[in-house]
């Protein structure tokens, strides 16, 4: 054999004595070659081996190998899925007020307990994931929305309506701090800041296109308070076998045990307060003001346009969230400091458009207010995000997702209502002027925070 290696006559004559040797040596030397491959071949999260040119990929910090760009976008599709469902039931009220017949006092009641269940499940989710991790906390939170898809597509009572929110409140929880966690573990520890980007735009594209196609097929096939929830919770089995497959790993166990209690209020770990407290400053107004234009778009659509179109209804809602989703991938490669002040500026802007809407009745300020707005809340989300990303060690970053998120749906939750009841006491036009004020005072008040807080930073 060229190269001066054993030929097969030698190994033939192995029973001289020099002979022997050679062999041996050779065959020392092939299992030192087996030994060295075994422990250097590169292995999947999953346990499964890959193909030899996954060696040469980047690796993560857990040591494992960086997964495909691909799967960091499949990763957030968990978050579209739960998110399709939260406002899925928007466009449908509506009709489930005229079948099962409630007010609109008790509409609020169910919403309130979509805003109960996610925040009680913010108090312990994130906890969770960071301790067990992010399959165990993902897998029952999809399971529970499979089953608020089951309870509305059967919903003859205002008990199931709030058991459903519930639940739904319950998954969304769960998926906006394990989920968008993962998508960031599965990214890896050099692409943390590209993380933020699929995790956000999965969240505000999923709230759009809900009540879209429950709008749609509200108005187009039979069964409107079903047909959706049969889509959803196809899309939901998807999700399932997305986070089964997800290449993502068991956190390690700490040198020391965890500190803290399991439910509390979600934090972020020393040093990190001052980059949750800008994103706070303008994901909050930002998602507030979505929310407000979601609730009250209906009703402004209805006196304005003279229709109840629940398509109409839900193709604003869509182009709201849409304007989110653009947005983020117009800004990403901005520094976050700008991301964060020019979503504080677009929330403002869209409460001003919010006013001269409700003042004038002019469609055109309608729509500029729902984009404004979603503009707004998709770069105070990139904004927030990214800057927890960028700092936040693994192990801490689903809790501080939670707190990111709990700083936002804590005033989403109670302004919207509020406003809600004070259009009952003063009308729609008072109450939404005296809100896009409010709101406006919020919007300016994060950007001042912004640009404070983020003088010589990113």
């Amino acid at each position: 054999m060229a190269g001066g290696g054993p030929t097969v006559d030698d190994i033939r004559s192995s029973s001289h004595p020099t002979s022997t040797v050679r062999v041996q040596s050779y065959c020392m030397l092939c299992s030192t070659y087996l030994v060295l491959w075994w422990r250097e071949r590169p292995i999947m999260p999953e346990g499964r081996t890959v193909p030899v040119e996954a060696r040469d990929r980047e690796r993560s910090d857990t040591g494992a190998p960086a997964a495909p760009t691909w799967w960091v976008w499949l990763a957030a599709w968990p978050v579209t899925a739960v998110f399709v469902l939260s406002n899925a039931a928007t466009p449908l009220y509506v009709l489930w007020q005229r079948d099962i017949g409630f007010s609109q006092g008790t509409l609020t009641v169910v919403f309130a307990f979509y805003i109960v269940g996610l925040l009680g499940s913010l108090l312990v989710s994130g906890v969770l994931s960071d301790r067990i991790g992010r399959k165990p906390v993902l897998l029952p939170a999809l399971a529970l929305a499979l089953a608020a898809c089951l309870i509305f597509a059967t919903a003859h009572t205002v008990a199931a309506l709030i058991v459903a929110r519930l639940f739904t409140g319950i998954a969304v929880g769960a998926i906006v701090s394990a989920g968008m966690a993962a998508v960031t573990d599965v990214a890896g520890q050099d692409r943390r800041r590209l993380a933020a980007l699929p995790a956000s735009c999965a969240m505000v594209f999923g709230a759009g296109l809900g009540p879209l196609l429950a709008g749609i097929l509200s108005e187009t096939l039979p069964a409107p308070t079903v047909t959706v929830f049969v889509v959803e919770a196809a899309l939901l089995i998807t999700a399932i076998l997305a986070v089964l497959r997800m290449p993502v790993r068991r956190p390690a166990a700490p040198a020391a045990p965890a500190k803290g209690a399991w439910v509390r209020v979600p934090g972020v770990p020393h040093g990190n307060g001052t980059q949750l407290t800008r994103g706070i400053a303008v994901f909050a107004p930002g998602i507030t003001a979505t929310s407000f234009v979601l609730s009250l778009g209906p009703s402004l659509l209805s006196d304005l346009l003279n229709t109840t179109s629940r398509i109409v209804a839900g193709a604003m809602a869509f182009a709201m969230f849409l304007a989110a989703t653009g947005v983020q991938f117009a800004v990403q490669k901005l520094p976050r400091r700008t991301i964060l002040t020019a979503g504080a500026v677009s929330t403002t802007l869209s409460m001003i458009a919010l006013i001269v809407a409700v003042r004038t009745s002019w469609i055109p300020a309608l729509i500029a207010s729902a984009l404004l707005a979603g503009a707004g809340q998709g770069m105070g989300q990139l904004g927030g995000l990214s800057l927890l990303n960028s700092t936040v060690p693994p192990r801490r970053l689903a809790e501080a997702n939670a707190a990111l998120n709990v700083g936002g749906y804590v005033p989403a939750g109670l302004l919207p209502v509020s406003a809600g009841y004070l259009s009952d006491a003063v009308g729609l036009t008072g109450g939404a002027t005296l809100f896009g004020l409010v709101l406006m005072a919020l919007a300016v008040a994060g950007g001042i925070v912004v640009v404070v807080s983020g003088r010589g930073r990113a």
